[in-house]
């Protein structure tokens, strides 16, 4: 399948396209965890022509652009829930298919969603281009678990974090309920979407990070700068003759250089322009690339459109 379909996920028309033998019989596009992002659905958000990630660049290098533009369609069209059976270890990121092993490959700078060491109740987003009846499985990997080792079934940990079928969906994402547990360091968590209506599953692989991140100090304390530095200036000159002269021209000058742009709170829908600021989760971000957003390119969860300021 070609689907050139860059800045849209969810729009793109479908198109006749052949078939692997393992995709027999499964429809042509259907989704992938969008929170926390999974390594192929980041990527493909950096940019399948140009990512920006030194692991994002490394796999479009060893399998080209396609898998990217296939974000959604990790998938074995026979599984009939043997995902244990017919997933070798060592390829469960890739689902032991050609195509994206690439994003097997064990190593600590894969795009990654930051979660709090606490764990607690969490909402799992799962984008999807075409829906389907089914469960969802999710794992997280084992306390000790090495991430520059390639993901094994029994780096799995057996308590999952969540098992939901038919989950709700929301302005065109599965919402899945589960817990974290407290953990701490580099995980994967890893996706299982078995349909009910064929043996068709899907697979991701989500790195993310336990830990805290510090809240950087508001840039807005320049405003108080500017008033001290222009007020010194004017003083020495004599009052009668300056203040009906000097004052309607610096009042708008400070106020013009001191106030920072307008910040407004992060909205899926809206049309983004490189430099725009927004809040979310109550940190404010710099946007890095044009783009209009959708539900689950978060700030927090898309560094590659987003940085934190």
């Amino acid at each position: 399948m070609n689907k050139r379909k860059l800045g849209a996920i969810a729009t793109a028309a479908a198109v006749p396209v052949l078939l692997s033998t393992v995709m027999a019989g499964s429809a042509s596009a259907h989704g992938s965890m969008g929170t926390p992002v999974s390594r192929v659905y980041a990527c493909y958000l950096e940019n399948p022509e140009s990512p920006d990630t030194p692991a994002c660049k490394d796999a479009v290098g060893k399998w080209d652009t396609q898998p990217l533009y296939d974000w959604d369609e990790l998938n074995i069209g026979t599984a009939n829930g043997k995902h244990r059976e017919i997933i070798p270890d060592g390829q469960l990121c890739s689902a032991g298919r050609a195509k994206y092993h690439a994003y097997d490959a064990a190593r600590t700078d894969w795009p990654s969603t930051a979660l709090p060491t606490g764990g607690g109740a969490y909402t799992f987003r799962y984008p999807y281009t075409a829906d389907h009846p089914g469960t969802f499985e999710i794992y997280i990997t084992k306390d000790g678990f090495n991430p520059l080792q390639t993901l094994k079934w029994s780096d799995l940990d057996s308590t999952l974090l969540a098992k939901v079928k038919n989950p709700p969906k929301v302005n065109g994402e599965y919402r899945i309920e589960g817990r974290l547990p407290a953990k701490t360091g580099r995980h994967i968590i890893y996706s299982i979407w078995q349909r009910s209506d064929s043996a068709e599953a899907f697979y991701t692989c989500s790195d993310v990070t336990f830990g805290t991140v510090s809240t950087p100090t508001p840039t807005a304390t320049a405003t108080a700068t500017a008033t001290p530095t222009v007020t010194p200036t004017l003083t020495p000159t004599p009052t009668p003759t300056v203040s009906p002269t000097v004052s309607p021209s610096s009042t708008p000058t400070v106020t013009t250089t001191a106030t920072p742009p307008t910040s407004q709170p992060w909205a899926a829908g809206v049309s983004y322009t490189a430099g725009s600021l927004v809040t979310y989760g109550g940190s404010s971000y710099r946007c890095l690339q044009a783009h209009t957003s959708l539900p689950g390119w978060e700030p927090a969860n898309v560094p590659a459109l987003w940085q934190r300021v």
